[in-house]
């Protein structure tokens, strides 16, 4: 990163899971699954968090760290008249406080904690689910649309501890648009 942007956040929650939770048809229930919200996570470069479901699996490799900002869950609330929803439902890995994320889609960037720095690369949105109606509020899952977060490839062994943390960017960020509605537009052919 030749010029690097740092923000204070707060890495409120992790969350690690073996087992995925959202399957099947939501009107049967989420499936009851262990998950940890832990103090510390491990990443391994290119691999995830350990202990993880998406720890090592080929197809996630570039998303096997999801990234979300509780504004968004907020807002989604106070767009739904709902809540307050519990951040872990959205089944997100980490989730930060202060940290607007859709401009980090494609940069290398990194997450410092307790002494650690880890690094990621943004690869793509974080969509939701339609379980967002079922576990969130009717209506979630379309309201989550354009801020369900950020899945990332770790570049770099490490630890994220839950607590203070500080986010160094090479773009500029907005911190106080993290709760924002982002729809990126697909690219146009020639």
């Amino acid at each position: 990163m030749s010029t690097t942007y740092r923000y204070d956040v707060e890495i409120l929650h992790l969350l690690v899971s073996p087992g995925h939770a959202y399957f099947g048809r939501a009107r049967d229930g989420a499936a009851d699954v262990p998950t940890a919200d832990a103090e510390r996570a491990e990443l391994v470069a290119g691999q995830g968090i350990v202990g993880d479901r998406f720890f090592g699996k080929a197809a996630h490799m570039d998303a096997a760290v999801t990234l979300l900002a509780v504004e968004a869950l907020e807002a989604i609330a106070d767009d739904l008249g709902a809540g307050p929803f519990d951040p872990m439902l959205a089944r997100r890995n980490v989730v930060l406080r202060g940290a607007q994320l859709t401009p980090l889609l494609g940069e290398e960037f990194a997450l410092e904690s307790d002494g650690e720095l880890v690094r990621l690369r943004g690869g793509r949105p974080a969509h939701p689910c339609a379980w967002m109606d079922r576990v969130l509020a009717p209506g979630a899952h379309a309201a989550m649309r354009g801020r369900g977060g950020l899945r990332c490839r770790p570049l770099s062994d490490g630890a994220l501890h839950r607590g203070p943390a500080v986010l160094l960017s090479p773009v500029p960020l907005e911190p106080d648009r993290a709760g924002d509605a982002v729809r990126l537009r697909p690219a146009r052919l020639p």
